[in-house]
């Protein structure tokens, strides 16, 4: 059922429905019924912003490549290789007008910064010196994220532009040194 409703969602907002998309549309759609859809998601908001987490973070696995330049430059090609997919495009782009007016926590950047701590702890757990959890997520994911939705290329050498800029400003001592 949940491939059903998120797949859904997905055609219903990339034919430019996200504004007046219902419970009712989504499951009519995905083929079950509503009361499945309100007992497991709630609401349409909770629906929408679950989907948007599965749909523009990926179920990757964290890079481990052994130093924190190699872990980011990974993370970095997988998430340009994943948004510029088009079906992430116009998902994307839906998803960014769908919140104008809805300033807050974003669970999708949430998830980001979670999958960024995580890699700049077992680089620091290294005794490598990393940059903030901060300057990752400012400094190459929202870098990333902004030039699929203006349509500006992205690609790995990008990406890995991205990275090596914010590796060049990290001054941080690591942990314990």
């Amino acid at each position: 059922m949940q491939a059903a409703v998120y797949a859904a969602v997905g055609e219903l907002v990339s034919e430019g429905h996200r504004d007046s998309v219902t419970v009712p549309q989504v499951a009519e759609r995905a083929g079950v019924n509503p009361t499945s859809v309100y007992r497991r998601w709630g609401s349409i908001d909770a629906l929408l912003s679950e989907v948007a987490v599965a749909a523009l973070t990926g179920d990757e696995p964290l890079p481990d490549t052994g130093t924190i330049v190699g872990d980011l430059r990974e993370w970095a090609s997988i998430i340009a290789t994943d948004i510029t997919r088009p079906q992430r495009i116009v998902y994307l782009r839906a998803m960014v007008g769908a919140r104008v007016g809805t300033p807050g926590a974003c669970p999708c950047w949430d998830v980001r910064e979670q999958q960024a701590e995580l890699m700049l702890a077992r680089a620091a757990d290294r005794g490598e010196t990393v940059p903030s959890v901060r300057q990752v997520l400012e400094h190459v994911i929202a870098p990333l994220y902004h030039h699929v939705v203006f349509g500006l290329d992205v690609d790995d050498e990008y990406a890995h532009h991205l990275v090596d800029d914010v590796l060049a400003m990290s001054t941080r001592v690591p942990a314990g040194r």
